[in-house]
């Protein structure tokens, strides 16, 4: 009966339209009201003690140098460097994004933000570069899904602390497959480019622009390689590489490029603590909501089943994928991580898969689903900034031809 109401009350939540955090907390607490009223004093505790984590203090850390970094030009020049990598293949804007995304996401760890940072500033000027509108929001929302996959990584601290799994191991099991992406991405890009007229005409090369232009980005680029070696050598844990990358990205923004203001800390430190927030919420009612899941045997039952088919593990596996992308098609990557790892993780355990090699696995599945409609948070923040329909893909496209080579001013 419990397990009846938890699940039941949790999907009419859903369905009326209430956000999935809330409907956790909500349904958890009918669970308790209901079949378990003696225990209604945990429901507290637990959310408590789930928010409680020393890994979850780098979360607003890496927020925050995200933002530093908006508003401290660092993006801007991340661009502008981009530019000059693909020059010599004759790349273009397209290419640019996919970089830039790369080396973004490599600093914030988070695909949102990625979109939201990269997007504002190159969907405008490929669109005056005349790419066509769907094909700039298209390439935009699909580089920034390496936001979460190359290391550092918002939803693998996440990961982290619900599996145990070391931080510093996960950011290199990340590595490999971002970049693979990002290669794919790349050469993806540029054939279509290439068949569109995209790519720029060849310009005369500027010694003194490309000198500043690559001083200002390796200062940039250095931020997540001291991030990524610092936790993987064991030098800092991701909460002191959080802090180190906080000072980095207010020190070039203040005294460096100068172009960050006391002024304008205010803003940047809300924006933080509402985005803070919002995953804190997520991280506490999806606690209380497993730890429900496990007092009923959910996980239990769920992993003798699978493991007790007589099938080929890697039958086994194509399933769990299949239920991640789904579960990422409907469900945000934060709750989607804390309510399916502690069910899945035993049963990838069990067929011989370790808990790196998930990690890799789920947080790549459910990057796609932050691009498939209906959730799809990258196209959500895409859309306010192209202004583009999600469900019309023809809405505000007008037609391109080429496009010229010029740094993002």
């Amino acid at each position: 009966m419990g397990i009846t109401i938890l699940l039941g009350t949790f999907l009419v939540f859903v369905i009326i339209g209430i956000p999935l955090c809330y409907s956790l907390g909500a349904s958890a607490a009918a669970y308790f009201i209901i079949a378990k009223p003696a225990f209604m004093g945990i429901f507290a505790q637990r959310i408590w003690s789930g928010s409680c984590s020393y890994v979850l203090i780098a979360l607003p850390l890496f927020i925050l140098a995200g933002e530093l970094m908006n508003s401290g030009g660092i993006t801007r020049r991340i661009l502008n460097f981009s530019l000059y990598l693909v020059r010599p293949i004759r790349g273009g804007l397209g290419e640019v994004n996919v970089i830039a995304s790369m080396i973004f996401g490599g600093i914030t760890g988070s695909s949102v933000a990625d979109t939201s940072a990269i997007g504002s500033v190159l969907v405008p000027e490929m669109e005056r570069a005349r790419y066509h509108k769907g094909f700039s929001a298209g390439v935009t929302v699909a580089s920034s899904t390496m936001g979460m996959i190359i290391p550092p990584s918002i939803p693998m601290l996440l990961y982290a602390m619900v599996s145990g799994a070391s931080v510093g191991s996960l950011f290199l099991a990340g590595l490999i497959p971002g970049i693979l992406i990002g290669v794919s991405q790349m050469t993806l890009v540029w054939m279509i480019s290439k068949k569109r007229g995209y790519h720029p005409e060849p310009t005369p090369f500027d010694r003194s622009d490309f000198v500043k232009t690559a001083k200002d980005g390796i200062l940039a680029l250095l931020m997540p390689v001291i991030i990524v070696l610092s936790v993987s050598l064991g030098i800092a844990t991701a909460s002191e590489s959080a802090g180190v990358a906080v000072l980095y990205a207010a020190l070039l923004g203040f005294f460096v490029y100068r172009e960050l203001e006391m002024g304008q800390l205010r803003e940047i430190l809300k924006k933080t603590v509402l985005s803070s927030s919002a995953v804190m919420f997520v991280v506490g009612f999806s606690t209380i909501y497993v730890w429900i899941l496990s007092v009923e045997q959910v996980p239990a039952t769920v992993g003798s089943f699978l493991l007790n088919l007589d099938v080929d593990r890697i039958w086994i596996l194509l399933l769990l994928d299949l239920v991640i992308l789904l579960v990422g098609t409907f469900v945000d990557v934060a709750p989607a991580i804390l309510l399916l790892c502690p069910i899945l993780l035993p049963v990838m355990r069990g067929i011989g898969v370790g808990e790196l090699q998930f990690g890799a696995i789920m947080i790549t599945g459910l990057a796609i689903g932050l691009v498939t409609p209906p959730v799809g948070m990258c196209l959500n923040a895409c859309n306010k900034i192209c202004r583009m329909s999600i469900t019309d893909p023809d809405a505000g496209i007008r037609q391109s031809q080429a496009c010229s080579f010029h740094p993002v001013g």
